[in-house]
């Protein structure tokens, strides 16, 4: 499926149908009273959260959603039909933000959990039959009330992927490499920077138990001034926000013996510059293509790790040399950190229903 992180659709909800102008008329009844049923209120618009969906390419071809209309009401009290809702489903992990007259947004949204439901568009109110307007001075009223326009909202979707893991480090560090070999995502691999375009998501799942997953985001490669929006580095950095835990990838040819962690340095600053609070999420330090040096020089790489205090794999993903132990400790953070929460309260498809329509003043439309 092909990747997109940002879209921006139009949805309307249903209108509510007109009220019915009504009188009552039966055989010995000639002067029945009003009997004009209500429409029914229009139907409105929800976004899900869905697990299954990865992308929102698909609102790059459709940006228009509506709800149905209300059905108008009918004769003998009979009311209108209430609109069928729309519910949207979005990828987990979207934030929405709904479009002002001035270009800019207001965040209604953050899908971050698999079913979050929300309502961006409530439907319109359907209109009074005239039966609700008869009195003592006012036995036979000629008018119903129309029913009120469904709200009407643009949304801006911006897809930040939630992961259980981020891959980031410079580029041609053998990100997509590693992906390819602990799950069954087949990136774009060469032998040159940029390689990896956009993010790729792979899926890690336990040989025991089929149900418990891992998911890996490769994040492009990021360069020195990412955080100044260098080499994209802002369409790449929003997505390191929404991961657990970070794997930092550093290729052995990045490493100078003489200050051989400088390229990890270089990029925690990145994220430092980004978002303090990401340089300090958990990491694993990785130093990929070991393959590449004698064994003498990697020894000296270990013992030096070892007198700096760092923690640090050594691998090679291409020859599949170390990759064990560092899964084991991918999914042993897996299960010790939490899950992120969501940045706004969502309200439940029960507290939706539970809510009233807002009062509308009565309109008055002669039949």
């Amino acid at each position: 499926m092909r990747f997109v992180d940002e879209a921006r659709i139009l949805v309307k909800a249903g209108k509510g149908g007109r009220g019915c102008m009504s009188f009552r008329r039966e055989k010995f009844v000639p002067r029945g009273g009003p009997d004009g049923g209500d429409g029914g209120n229009g139907g409105s618009v929800y976004l899900r959260a869905d697990s299954r969906l990865l992308s929102l390419y698909d609102f790059r071809l459709k940006r228009v959603y509506e709800a149905q209309n209300g059905q108008p009401g009918r004769g003998g009290q009979c009311d209108g039909k209430k609109g069928t809702d729309l519910v949207i489903g979005l990828p987990v992990g979207t934030l929405v933000f709904a479009e002002d007259d001035h270009g800019g947004g207001n965040l209604v949204a953050d899908l971050s959990e698999p079913e979050n439901l929300v309502l961006v568009a409530r439907g319109g109110r359907g209109g009074k039959g005239n039966e609700h307007f008869k009195s003592s001075t006012m036995r036979a009223p000629k008018f119903s009330q129309p029913g009120e326009p469904g709200e009407e909202v643009t949304l801006r979707l911006e897809l930040k992927i939630l992961a259980d893991a981020g891959l980031i480090g410079l580029p041609n560090a053998g990100k997509s490499t590693f992906i390819s070999h602990v799950s069954a995502a087949r990136p774009k691999i060469a032998d040159y920077p940029f390689t990896t375009l956009v993010p790729n998501l792979g899926v890690m799942i336990d040989e025991v138990d089929p149900d418990k997953r891992l998911i890996i985001a490769d994040i492009p490669g990021l360069i020195e001034g990412a955080h100044s929006g260098q080499g994209l580095g802002h369409k790449f950095l929003k997505h390191v926000e929404r991961t657990r835990f970070l794997v930092h990838i550093l290729s052995i040819e990045d490493v100078n013996d003489d200050d051989p962690w400088a390229g990890f340095e270089l990029i925690n600053e990145e994220l430092r510059k980004f978002d303090p609070t990401l340089a300090e999420r958990r990491q694993v330090e990785v130093i990929n293509k070991i393959d590449l040096i004698s064994e003498e020089r990697l020894q000296k790489l270990m013992a030096r790790a070892a007198r700096d205090n760092r923690r640090i794999y050594f691998i090679s993903a291409k020859e599949n040399i170390g990759l064990e132990p560092l899964v084991e400790e991918l999914w042993h953070l897996r299960d010790d950190l939490g899950r992120h929460e969501p940045l706004v309260h969502f309200q439940t498809a029960e507290e939706l229903a539970a809510e009233e329509f807002p009062e509308i003043e009565v309109e008055y439309t002669k039949e």
